[in-house]
Formats: structure tokens, C-alpha cells, sequence
């Protein structure tokens, strides 16, 4: 089911470039049933922490029960940057799946810096969330190089 919901979150990343924003969506799975989708709306809101992944870790951490957090795997279009990161720990997801790398990002924007992963934002903080991806990445590149 992964890769099913890693179609979603590109999607998601399309319909946020047609709504005038830059190329990343996520959602919010659990117990195998979609809970609450995001696309990113930083340009639109006119808000650098607008990201989808950072809208869905507040609202797991608000409306969910440990039970459902526990269980909670967020899918995401783009490897979550370091702010994104500390808020899935915080939030408490169970497990985060992504699509594009960081690194693969900053190789496709000619940047020299991709950020710190994810997975070691968490294991910084003494989290445990597990962290898998990339998980059809030249699916999800596309949807970058497309808006570039």
C-alpha cells in the first residue's frame, strides 16, 4: 500500500502547483484508512510554515488518541525538512514515508546543502518514528522538475 500512497501525496503536490504553491503534499493514514490530506500552501497563505507535513503533525497531535498516533503513518511527497521533522516527533507519528530525498531535492535545485534527514532529526530528539524512502522517487522528481 506504500506506493499507493505515495501516488496520493504527488498528487497532492500537483494540486498544490496549481493552486500557486510550490510541489509538496502529504496525508495522514491510519488503521489502512485515510484520515486528513495537505497540500502546501506557503505562497498562497503567505506563510514560510505552511508545509503539508507540518499542518498534519499539529492536527495528529490535536485530534488523534496515543492509540491512533500509535498506529499513524504519514506519506509525504518529499522527504520532510528539519522543522517538519521535529514536529512529526513531537507529534508522535508512528512512521513516515517519503518519496523524494532531500538529497535528490538538492541534487535536482543545484543546492550543495539538502538539510539534515529526517530520520536523524528524530533520532536526534530520542525519538523512535521510523522513517522509510525513498519510495518511488522518480515519480515524485517529476513533479519537481516540472515546476522548475
Amino acid at each position: 500500500m506504500d506506493e499507493a500512497y505515495i501516488r496520493e501525496a504527488i498528487e497532492l503536490a500537483r494540486a498544490a502547483v496549481s493552486n500557486g504553491n510550490t510541489p509538496f503534499g502529504s496525508l495522514l493514514v491510519v488503521g489502512g484508512t485515510v484520515r486528513r490530506r495537505s497540500e502546501n500552501t506557503t505562497l498562497t497563505d503567505d506563510d514560510v510554515t505552511a508545509h503539508p507535513e507540518l499542518k498534519l503533525a499539529r492536527w495528529a497531535a490535536r485530534e488523534l488518541d496515543a492509540d491512533e498516533l500509535a498506529d499513524c503513518t504519514m506519506y509525504t511527497s518529499t522527504e520532510p525538512c528539519e522543522m517538519c521533522a521535529t514536529a512529526v516527533h513531537y507529534a508522535g507519528l508512528d512512521r513516515v514515508v517519503y518519496s523524494v530525498s532531500g538529497e535528490s531535492l538538492a541534487t535536482l535545485r543545484g543546492t550543495a546543502h539538502s538539510g539534515v534527514p529526517c530520520e536523524e532529526i528524530i533520532e536526534r530528539n530520542g525519538g523512535s518514528t521510523a522513517v522509510d524512502g525513498p519510495v518511488l522517487e522518480a515519480e515524485g522528481l517529476r513533479v519537481h522538475e516540472e515546476y522548475r
